[in-house]
C-alpha cells in the first residue's frame, strides 16, 4: 500500500477530520505537524504546488489535496482505487525490484 502522509496543524478541524476518515478505513499514515517548523511548512508547500492550507494529503508522491478532496474520493468510492494507483506510480525499491 502507498505511504500516506498528512501535513497538519494542531488546532485544525479539517486535519482531525482527515485523520479520522483514514483511521475509520483502517489506514496507517504519517502525520507531519507544521505548526512551529517553517522548514516543514516549506516542504509541504513545495510538495503541494504552493498550497499553504492544511491538511495537505499525499498518497506516496500523489498529491490528493485537502480534507474535502479526500472526503470526495471516499464518497465517490474511489479512495481505494486512488491508493492502489498511487502505489503503482511509486518507484520500486531495489529489494522489491530484485524479487520481481
Amino acid at each position: 500500500m502507498s505511504r500516506i502522509t498528512l501535513y497538519t496543524t494542531q488546532l485544525c478541524g479539517y486535519c482531525r477530520a482527515a485523520k479520522q476518515l483514514l483511521m475509520s478505513k483502517g489506514l496507517e499514515f504519517e502525520e507531519i505537524a507544521v505548526d512551529w517548523d517553517p522548514d516543514l511548512r516549506q516542504e509541504m508547500m513545495s510538495r503541494a504546488s504552493g498550497s499553504h492550507t492544511v491538511p495537505q494529503i499525499f498518497f506516496g508522491d500523489l498529491h490528493i489535496g485537502g480534507y474535502q478532496d479526500l472526503a470526495a474520493l471516499d464518497r465517490a468510492g474511489k479512495l481505494d482505487a486512488t491508493l492502489a494507483g498511487a502505489e503503482e506510480m511509486e518507484p520500486m525499491s531495489a529489494e522489491a525490484a530484485s524479487k520481481a
